[in-house]
């Protein structure tokens, strides 16, 4: 299988923080994969560097056997970048965008119109081809954007964080359009830090923290490793303040979240947990609406790897935003 990314020792450093630190790294040609992690991470940085506008502080990394740092140019034939904030011009039409993007990666002119074409029916711009791209919407915007990643035909494309503040709809069409891609064979790095957009797309992940990766593995492998730990889910008729600070209280609860009006409370010890929750509930005058097993989810692998709290994660999706030019290691 035909390596397409390389990566020994990577670092990079802005003064004492690294913002990535020491990874080793291999992506296979037509792999769809993925970098996990929260703002922060290293998610960021490494697309900078692999697409060749950050330099490594040491280490090595290739694309398609060329070297990030010595044959920049050789590597930026080879990959579409699609950057965590759209970088179409605004003050012209989409369809002009992909023209000059064409033209700058050398498309000769023949090719420019076909392929424009294609990639604006593609991504359901065509009607709207000679609209100044101030007028789009935001999803369309970065439709735009992965369009004229995709206009010289590279092998391998590099997503960051593609739909951070996209309506769920644009964000599920953009899902459907690069799975769509990566049948066709183009490979794909994408980084994200939602956790359920890694689990429906990659064929493997890796989980970054603290610019660290700190596992490598299929999604389903990885929820494998968590097996030890229980879930079980349960909601009340009614709920009162203070509710999620006792159930965390009882014997056998590991921990315990709240999503709306369910609870998820992780236990070792499952057939003990439930007949507790049934005494709790009677305590305490509580009815129960539902109770429910279920089996360990990639966010649960996540936290039980990064140690980060499932709070902690919700903050991160609830706040995501672009980053400005001086942030570094997301």
């Amino acid at each position: 299988m035909q390596i397409m990314v390389s990566i020994i020792n990577l670092t990079k450093k802005y003064g004492p923080l690294s913002a990535v630190d020491h990874i080793n790294l291999e992506i296979n040609r037509g792999e769809f994969f993925g970098l996990l992690g929260p703002n922060g991470a290293g998610k960021t940085t490494t697309i900078r560097i692999l697409s060749g506008l950050t330099k490594p502080s040491s280490g090595t990394a290739t694309v398609m056997g060329f070297d990030v740092a010595r044959e920049t140019v050789k590597v930026k034939e080879q990959i579409g970048v699609v950057p965590e904030v759209s970088n179409v011009y605004e003050d012209i039409s989409a369809w002009e965008n992909l023209m000059f993007t064409a033209e700058l990666h050398g498309v000769p002119i023949q090719e420019r119109t076909i392929k424009s074409k294609e990639l604006l029916e593609l991504f359901g711009l065509y009607e709207r081809r000679n609209d100044d791209v101030v007028k789009f919407s935001k999803g369309m915007k970065r439709s735009l954007t992965i369009a004229a990643a995709l206009i010289h035909e590279p092998k391998l494309l590099f997503l960051d964080e593609p739909t951070t503040g996209l309506d769920v709809q644009s964000a599920r069409r953009i899902r459907n359009m690069v799975q769509e891609l990566n049948r066709k064979g183009v490979t794909v790095l994408l980084t994200t830090h939602y956790i359920e957009e890694a689990d429906q797309l990659c064929d493997r992940i890796g989980i970054l923290n603290r610019g660290k990766i700190v596992a490598v593995e299929s999604p389903e492998k990885l929820k494998a490793s968590v097996q030890s730990i229980h879930v079980v889910e349960l909601s009340f008729e009614r709920a009162f303040h203070g509710l999620e600070d006792e159930l965390k209280n009882l014997n056998f609860v590991e921990d315990v979240t709240r999503l709306g009006d369910k609870f998820k409370i992780y236990t070792r010890a499952c057939s003990m947990l439930v007949p507790s929750l049934v005494d709790f509930s009677r305590h305490r005058d509580l009815q129960i609406a539902s109770i429910n097993t279920v089996q360990p989810s990639l966010e649960d692998a996540f936290i039980q790897i990064t140690g980060l709290s499932l709070e902690a994660m919700m903050m991160e999706k609830e706040h995501a935003g672009p980053k400005g030019k001086g942030d570094v290691g997301g």
